[in-house]
C-alpha cells in the first residue's frame, strides 16, 4: 500500500479516523523516525569502533569509558524503539494502528502525533502508570 500523500497532509478530526491517507502518513511518519534511528545507530557503532580505550591518561580512559557505557545504553535504547516501530508498522498493515489496546478506541491524533507507537488512549495510559504507582509503593 503506497500512496501520494497530499502536499502538506496534516491528519485532522473532521476525517474518517484511519482512513488511507492517514494511515499512510503515519506509516511514512513511522518509517521516518526508524531510518533516522538505524542511521544514528550506526553512527554509534562506527564510533564505538574507533576504539579510545587506549587513553595513556587514567581520567581520559575513564572518561572514555564512561561515553562508550552511555553510548551502549543509548543504541540499546534505540534498538527497542525500532522494535516498537516495527510492531507499531506491522498494526498499520493489519489494521490496529491508531486503536487503544485496551479499549479499542481510537488514540487522539495528537497523541499519535507526539507519539507515533502509542497502543494506549491516555486515559489507558494514566490508568496504566497509576496503577504502577499504587504496586510500586506496596
Amino acid at each position: 500500500m503506497s500512496l501520494t500523500l497530499p502536499q502538506g497532509y496534516r491528519p485532522s478530526e473532521d476525517e474518517p479516523f484511519m482512513n488511507d491517507t492517514m494511515k499512510e502518513y503515519f506509516r511514512q511518519k513511522l518509517l521516518a523516525w526508524r531510518s533516522e534511528l538505524l542511521r544514528e545507530s550506526d553512527e554509534t557503532l562506527a564510533h564505538l569502533q574507533e576504539g579510545g580505550l587506549q587513553e595513556p591518561d587514567i581520567a581520559d580512559r575513564a572518561s572514555a569509558e564512561t561515553d562508550r557505557a552511555l553510548e551502549l545504553r543509548t543504541r540499546d535504547r534505540e534498538r527497542k524503539l525500532i522494535s516498537k516501530i516495527d510492531a507499531a508498522l506491522q498494526r498499520v498493515v493489519d489494521g490496529t494502528y491508531g486503536y487503544c489496546e485496551e479499549t479499542g478506541e481510537p488514540i487522539t491524533i495528537r497523541r499519535l502525533e507526539a507519539r507515533p507507537i502509542a497502543t494506549l488512549s491516555i486515559e489507558a495510559q494514566e490508568r496504566h502508570e497509576r496503577l504502577e504507582r499504587t504496586h510500586r509503593d506496596d
